[in-house]
C-alpha cells in the first residue's frame, strides 16, 4: 500500500532546492515541497507522497488522517518503515 502520510516541517533545508525535513510519527527525513503552490514555513502541515509534499493540510486534518491510518496496524506500521528507510539524493 502507498499511502499520503500527514508530515510536520520542522525545518527548511534548502530553500533554493525546495527541500524542507518533515516529521512523520516521529521519523524525521528530507522530502521535496516543490509542487507546493508556496514554500511551506516551519510548523506547516503537508501531505507527503513519494518524498514530495502534495498538499498543505491544517493540524486537525493532520490529527484526523493520522487517527484513522494507525488503525490500519501493520499497513501503518509498514508506511512508517517505508518513509524511515527512503530518502531523496
Amino acid at each position: 500500500m502507498c499511502l499520503g502520510v500527514p508530515g510536520r516541517i520542522v525545518e527548511i533545508t534548502d530553500p533554493a532546492n525546495h527541500l524542507a525535513k518533515v516529521d512523520v510519527s516521529g521519523v524525521q527525513r528530507t522530502i521535496s515541497v516543490r509542487l507546493l503552490e508556496e514554500m511551506p514555513q516551519t510548523e506547516d502541515w503537508v501531505l507527503v507522497h513519494v518524498g514530495f509534499a502534495m498538499s498543505r493540510i491544517d493540524e486537525a486534518e493532520a490529527m484526523l488522517t493520522l487517527a484513522a491510518m494507525k488503525k490500519l496496524g501493520e499497513f501503518y506500521d509498514s508506511e512508517i518503515e517505508a518513509f524511515d528507510t527512503t530518502a531523496i539524493v
